[in-house]
């Protein structure tokens, strides 16, 4: 499954603030599409949350995004598909994502978004887009990593 999204944004982006790291998300998220999953990678403070803010505004939806960091799933569902945002930072094994519903959203015919997918990379579909953000100097490069 390749959708659009794929092509959406170059695979290898240096963006020099938050704002140009949120409105790469923004270029990112109006190209998703029903069941597309996207895989965040990146230490602490690499822009993780910063892109999400731009893939869920570039999605159409309001609200105010912030990391899900002890809330571990947020839902926005102003826009044109339901994003479901997790952060897996705080999970310690596998049981715990999927007993909050990890399955159900998969299927529930959104968007998830997942900050720290790499701590739990089998539990993500195939067709999941990997993105990795690393500091750069005063900014930060995103590239695709599948």
């Amino acid at each position: 499954m390749q959708h659009a999204a794929m092509n959406a944004l170059p695979t290898d982006l240096y963006l020099p603030d938050a704002d140009a790291t949120v409105a790469a998300g923004a270029e990112l998220g109006a190209s998703l599409q029903a069941g597309d999953v996207v895989a965040l990678t990146g230490g602490l403070g690499a822009g993780k949350t910063h892109l999400s803010r731009g893939i869920v505004q570039g999605m159409g939806a309001v609200e105010d995004v912030t990391s899900p960091t002890f809330t571990l799933v947020h839902e926005y569902r102003s826009g044109r598909l339901p994003v479901f945002h997790f952060d897996l930072y705080r999970m310690e094994r596998e049981g715990e994502v999927t007993g909050i519903g990890w399955d159900e959203y998969l299927d529930a015919g959104g968007v998830c978004l997942v900050e720290w997918a790499d701590r739990f990379p089998a539990l993500l579909p195939a067709h999941a887009q990997w993105w990795s953000l690393e500091l750069d100097g005063t900014g930060r490069r995103l590239r695709r990593v599948r």
